[in-house]
């Protein structure tokens, strides 16, 4: 079987033209030592037409040279480069993946007679001939191209016809490098989010970030100060494609340039999208900054029959309009698994209404013929409210992403957490000896102690505990606050057992401490946003604690990824 290689492979590449999966010949290997790192291999490759001195292996591929795979006349499948062009206009081509499709022994030797390749020559000796004949017969009106000059072969780093006009280099996203010192890409804007203020110790400006894909990918970009007033009313969401000519980073500066390109179309990846079948009114909350903001849920339905809720934050939950029953794609939204199943549009969402897409039009005709009449089975309970009776077994992740306690009441959920640390100093008081009280004594000049709440004095007190402890799961970590029986049952010492290892035995004090440290409970958690001195944040505490039985916990587990593959 006989291989053909990818003829125009190496003109494409040499322009930066985006070229799928070439295949091409290896006709010679050299090792470069450069100080104490790893070696960098020089290649000269083959299309069967021409041949490239200007390869060079990424040096995670250097083990296809330790195995004795990459040897000359091998075949190659190259996945993965990136196109530079040096200052002295140079190109030099990384190779960041290849496959070694056929062996050098298979092949047995050279494929075709390629010559070197020479940009912007594929005129045959005797057209070159001719041309410099013609030149040289009028050398008075000679034109850069019929008179090639000892800068010709010199290319600019966007590169240039012979009309002198500019031929960009179209780099896809995908294959954007460090190795680059200069590209463009093209690409459509998939999200675009406000202006923002920012600031450090020096100075402050502003900013905003948007989202931009192609074929290959996506990536996000952000804008800095002057770069903000040129490009924010010039980028608009998913209506225009755009070229994007920069040196390698992620942000905007004053070497970018921005043209509008209506000609490209890309299919937007989204992870959710449903007919939007109802819609609850906006409510607010005050966020951690003290700040009003608001969130909406609509509940989206979609072929399957199931109906699933999706939270809006901010702007998007305000300017919502759920009374046509809009078609909504959620790209890169959060799935949660607190009160069942539901999504939430986070800060690096993009939320369209009716986008111009197939799978877009195929629910708008689902929906139109026979899916308004279905009642579509849930895939999210109604969270509980006040008691917390029915707790949600959720993440610590989801309490931040959630925005749990934000609201007017607050919100209870449990969870299985390891304690990483529990503070001892100031976890121990003095309290009222009464049974049903626990207010904080305060010793008088007589010897005994008073309790402003009972408003009686006493001879003795009883201790309370009242401890501060960081939890974590795999997801995250929470500061909660234990009063006294839930202290009692993590540290399993009670209150008067722990006074009196702190008035006798310090040492023994400090251990109930540390073997608390790295141990795994069921938390179950009340969260509310409380205020203090003008600060307000959410405060956690934990309500019940309880060893975490195994088989049980497992048998949830299991029950979960059931209905989730479901």
């Amino acid at each position: 079987m006989t291989l053909n290689l990818t003829d125009g492979a190496i003109e494409a590449l040499t322009k930066g033209t985006y070229v799928h999966n070439p295949l091409l010949q290896l006709l010679n290997i050299h090792r470069i030592i450069r100080g104490s790192g790893p070696p960098r291999f020089h290649l000269v490759m083959s299309d069967g037409l021409h041949t490239m001195s200007s390869f060079w292996l990424d040096p995670q591929m250097n083990r296809l040279v330790e195995e004795n795979c990459l040897l000359p006349y091998c075949v190659c499948l190259l996945k993965r480069s990136v196109t530079n062009i040096l200052k002295d206009g140079r190109c030099m081509v990384t190779v960041l993946e290849m496959e070694v499709v056929k062996s050098a022994e298979e092949v047995g030797g050279k494929i075709g007679t390629p010559t070197p390749y020479v940009e912007g020559q594929r005129r045959t000796l005797q057209n070159q001939v001719s041309a410099e004949s013609h030149a040289a017969a009028s050398t008075s009106t000679a034109s850069p191209h019929t008179q090639p000059s000892a800068s010709s072969s010199t290319r600019d780093p966007v590169g240039r016809g012979d009309s002198g006009k500019k031929t960009l280099i179209v780099v896809p996203i995908a294959c954007l490098s460090p190795y680059q010192t200069k590209w463009t890409i093209r690409a459509r804007v998939t999200k675009k989010n406000n202006i923002l203020p920012w600031s450090n110790l020096r100075r402050e400006g502003k900013l905003f970030s948007f989202e931009i894909v192609d074929e290959s990918g996506e990536i996000g970009v952000t804008a800095f100060d002057k770069e903000v007033d040129k490009f924010f009313s010039l980028l608009e969401t998913g209506k225009l494609s755009l070229e994007v000519t920069c040196d390698y980073c992620f942000t905007f500066h004053s070497e970018v340039t921005c043209d509008h390109c209506f000609t490209f179309h890309n299919p937007l990846k989204l992870y959710v999208i449903g007919v939007c079948r109802s819609v609850d009114d906006l409510s607010s909350f005050t966020a951690k900054t003290g700040r009003q903001e608001y969130k909406r849920d609509i509940h989206l339905v979609d072929t399957s029959g199931k109906a699933v809720t999706v939270t809006l934050w901010g702007e998007q939950a305000e300017m919502f309009d759920g009374s046509v029953q809009p078609i909504v794609a959620v790209k890169r939204a959060r799935l949660s698994d607190f009160g069942g199943q539901s999504v939430s549009a986070i800060f690096s969402s993009a939320v369209m209404v009716n986008p111009d897409i197939p799978e877009a039009h195929g629910l708008r005709r689902w929906y139109d013929q026979e899916g308004h009449a279905l009642d579509g089975q849930s895939l999210t309970e109604l969270r509980p409210a006040g008691g917390g009776a029915n707790t949600c077994w959720i993440t610590l992740s989801d309490v931040k992403t959630e925005q749990l306690g934000q609201g007017d009441e607050a919100d209870y959920f449990s969870c299985v957490a390891t304690v990483l640390f529990s503070g001892k100093e100031s976890c121990l008081y003095q309290a009222c000896p009464s049974a049903d009280c626990k207010k904080k004594v305060k010793e008088q000049p007589n010897g005994l102690y008073h309790c402003e709440k009972c408003d009686k004095q006493f001879p003795n007190y009883k201790y309370c505990v009242m401890l501060s402890a960081n939890i974590a799961d795999f997801s995250d970590n929470q500061w909660v606050t234990c009063f006294h029986e839930t202290a009692e049952g993590i540290l399993g010492h009670n209150a008067e057992t722990l006074g009196q290892l702190k008035d006798t035995d310090e040492a023994a004090f400090d251990e109930v401490f540390q073997k608390v440290n790295f141990t795994t409970h069921i938390f179950r958690n009340r969260v509310k946003l409380e205020t203090y001195n003008d600060e307000s944040r959410v405060k956690a505490m934990v309500m019940e604690v309880k060893p975490v039985d195994h088989r049980e916990y497992s048998r949830r587990l299991i029950s979960n990824i059931r209905n989730m593959a479901a």
